[in-house]
């Protein structure tokens, strides 16, 4: 699994929802693993996403799309 984003859990769980409806089998984990879920929708957390997924993810969510204004 590689590293894909780190940001606040209101972004992560988000963006694993949209890797999974692409086929791709995305991980969510927080930063800090040992604090309670409280709930808190900044806590900071990372997507994690196969190796063999990660080139293919960042075409999905971080190339420029030519077909938008």
């Amino acid at each position: 699994m590689k590293l894909f984003f780190a940001g606040p859990v209101v972004k992560t769980e988000l963006l694993v929802v949209m890797l999974e409806k692409h086929g791709i089998a995305a991980t969510q984990s927080f930063v800090d693993s040992a604090g309670a879920d409280d709930g808190d929708l900044s806590r900071p957390a990372h997507v994690f996403v196969p190796e063999a997924d990660y080139d293919r993810a960042c075409e999905l969510f971080y190339a420029e799309r030519e077909d938008e204004l």
